[in-house]
């Protein structure tokens, strides 16, 4: 016969009671239309490690990339609205795309329900340190003697090539886009001369700044960067409207009840306040950014028919329709 310690006995019970509710635990799937390793894939997973207790599930981030994102908004749409899958997508997914593709398969404004922003990012206008402008009026009254300035962004229409593009407009400057694949590389070619100025995620160019290599002339968050207390915004040198930032945003399928939205709402802005994810996003030079559902929503509306005439006047059309 065994005998067992009233310890033992004890701690067989409670795993007989814990049982029933691991067996109960459900699975969520957070979709994200970009592949790992990236700065969208850390922000998903850092935050899905911290909903699994307050949400009593397995969250686990797929990802599903393709299309610039579109092939997992389309999957997302077609989710069932129980709460089962979230999707993480860029701001411009929403608020750019429709005026980019004619065969969006989507609507940002009815397809889905918004739950929160999770983080938001600006973007940085650079040149290379030994350039002869030291700030952003004097790279205009600089540029305004050029016959043309070659600029680059990391990729064609997303967020920064527009901001660059209505820059140049405003500003009233020959500004030649340069549409690169990554900012990596529009960061070397601008180190090596090859172009005059880029306009980044405010994470690529910081390093280099802060080294002396190249100067960030302007940043388009609404205020300075903590980091670069030193670096004006494009607001304040008197471009109000180049006050534009990317952000993450988590969405549910349409349909989907207040009874799911609200526990994911208040689970990712639990996880937003802690010092572990804090510190994640601040090594990307992003900022944690939670909003209420019902003014996230308005925040798509808005910004999207914003970019409408940027878009327009730009004169870009994507080689896919």
């Amino acid at each position: 016969m065994v005998h067992l310690s009233r310890r033992t006995a004890l701690a067989g019970l409670g795993a007989l009671a814990a049982a029933p509710a691991l067996a109960q635990q459900r699975t969520i799937k957070a979709l994200l239309g970009w592949p790992p390793g990236g700065s969208s894939d850390i922000v998903a997973r850092t935050y899905a490690e911290r909903l699994r207790a307050p949400l009593n599930a397995n969250v686990l981030v797929e990802n599903r990339p393709g299309a610039g994102g579109r092939i997992a908004l389309e999957a997302s749409k077609a989710a069932p609205a129980d709460g089962s899958l979230y999707i993480q997508t860029p701001a411009s997914m929403l608020t750019i795309y429709p005026h980019l593709y004619k065969s969006l398969r989507y609507d940002g404004l009815t397809d889905f329900v918004p739950v929160t922003t999770v983080c938001a990012f600006p973007f940085a206008f650079t040149v290379r340190a030994d350039h002869p402008a030291r700030t952003l009026a004097e790279f205009i009254a600089w540029g305004k003697g050029q016959q043309q300035i070659a600029w680059a962004s990391p990729s064609p229409g997303t967020m920064p090539h527009f901001v660059g593009v209505d820059f140049a407009r405003q500003a009233g400057l020959p500004m030649n886009h340069v549409p690169y694949r990554g900012g990596a590389p529009v960061m070397t070619d601008v180190l090596a001369g090859v172009i005059t100025a880029g306009m980044n995620v405010l994470s690529e160019p910081v390093p280099f700044h802060l080294g002396g290599q190249m100067r960030i002339l302007a940043v388009s968050s609404p205020q300075r960067v903590p980091r670069l207390p030193d670096v004006p915004t494009f607001a304040e040198l008197g471009f109000p409207s180049l006050s534009r930032q990317e952000w993450f945003g988590v969405l549910l399928p349409a349909g989907t009840p207040a009874g799911v939205v609200q526990p994911l709402h208040a689970a990712l802005a639990a996880a937003a306040a802690t010092t572990e994810v804090r510190d994640v996003l601040t090594k990307l030079e992003f900022a944690p950014e939670i909003m209420e559902p019902a003014a996230f929503a308005e925040r798509i509306r808005t910004e999207r028919e914003s970019w409408g005439p940027i878009v327009a006047a730009s004169g870009f059309k994507p080689e896919e329709g």
